[in-house]
């Protein structure tokens, strides 16, 4: 149970922060060395990764004892979602910095450069999206909409309905029904991970659709990049959520542990959906 008394918990100092630094900090020097042929880039980015999974569990971990301990009472549930609210704001900052780029690239500076004043520097520029920019004459195939990425959303929400299933299913004290919505999240979750591998791969070898071809590819790779980072993450962390509750954890009263988690997988679900619609069908 829940400890109800009015003491605020304070936790004890923690070490996970700093590995949390080190890693995020290890993965942007790896992968800007990487992008830039420095060989051993690609391994200061694998060891960032790893860092990250290892600050993951072990915060996971430490907070999962505290809560079935009973550390946590009313005023701490409070300040979790509060936390994790202004968590998801700051991520829906991160995204609309992109998309922002995307409709200053589509609505605003793909059509002045194609104005008749600036024919004089790219003669043969069309001003059509998708297209690479003005000087950049490699030639590349855009990625449609139906097919993987189509499947890919069906995907992403389904998963947001086994979720939703699996609260049902808490909320009744249904551990068969919270168990198995969350694994059936959890393997909807790697599949969209394995296909958007597979579309990368196809991308990359067919399309001639990489990074460096301009604008267009820059803006596909960073968008559904990062979502894919951000599915990887919250699959993670319906993992360990699938784990704690076949431990027995969570009750129908006491459960922001999961909920935090589902927030966070209706929100991917949310920016997936605006990906679909603003990069690959329009």
């Amino acid at each position: 149970m829940m400890n109800q008394s009015a003491r605020y918990f304070i936790p004890d100092p923690s070490r996970w922060p700093i590995f949390g630094s080190l890693a995020l900090l290890c993965m942007a020097f790896g992968a800007a060395l990487w992008m830039n042929d420095a060989t051993w880039g690609k391994f200061l980015l694998i060891f960032g990764v790893c860092t990250l999974f290892y600050m993951i569990f072990g915060w996971f971990g430490t907070v999962a004892h505290e809560s079935e301990g009973g550390s946590y009472n009313k005023q701490v549930d409070t300040s979790f979602r509060w936390g994790m609210s202004w968590f998801i704001f700051s991520e829906v900052m991160f995204f609309a910095a992109f998309f922002g780029a995307l409709f200053y690239m589509r609505v605003l500076s793909v059509p002045w450069l194609g104005d008749l004043e600036h024919k004089l520097l790219w003669p043969d520029f069309s001003a059509q999206w998708p297209t690479a920019g003005p000087g950049l004459g490699e030639m590349f195939t855009p990625m449609g909409a139906w097919g993987i990425p189509a499947l890919n959303t069906f995907l992403l929400l389904s998963s947001g309905v086994t979720v939703t299933w699996a609260h049902w299913g808490l909320l009744k004290n249904n551990r068969t029904q919270l168990i198995l919505g969350l694994a059936l999240t959890v393997a909807l979750g790697m599949t969209f991970l394995g296909f958007q591998a597979y579309e990368y791969s196809h991308a990359y070898s067919e399309l001639n659709l990489k990074l460096s071809t301009g604008a267009y590819g820059a803006t596909f790779y960073m968008l559904t990049g990062f979502h894919g980072f951000h599915v990887t993450v919250g699959t993670l962390m319906l993992m360990v959520i699938l784990g704690r509750s076949i431990a027995g954890h969570f009750t129908a009263e006491h459960h922001f542990g999961f909920e935090g988690v589902a927030w966070y997988w209706h929100f991917v679900d949310v920016v997936w959906l605006l990906l679909f619609i603003l990069v690959y069908w329009l």
